[in-house]
């Protein structure tokens, strides 16, 4: 079994437009490694040059912030639901 992603609309260019893919690892930092393999391009949309969950993407592990849990050490298991957020800035003018 696998992990399911849902994957962010600015993303989907990378995975042919589905906005549902899945992904192996028991641990979120090999599900995102997985994906790189089927996905080229995406980890480094996903993570910093030190290897950290870059500042404005949040991913959630079940509806749990990572940065809560144990970033990209968060465990994961089959049937488990990672979601990748882009933040979004703004506010009045």
């Amino acid at each position: 079994m696998s992990v399911t992603v849902r994957i962010p609309a600015p993303l989907r260019k990378l995975t042919a437009d589905r906005d549902v893919v899945s992904a192996e690892g028991s641990r979120l930092a090999d599900c995102i490694d997985s994906l790189e393999g089927q996905y080229p391009g995406l980890k480094e949309r996903l993570c910093d040059e030190a290897g950290e969950v870059r500042r404005f993407v949040n991913i959630y592990v079940n509806g749990e912030d990572v940065r809560f849990l144990q970033g990209l050490e968060t465990p994961v298991k089959p049937d488990d639901e990672v979601s990748i957020v882009p933040a979004v800035a703004g506010g009045n003018r």
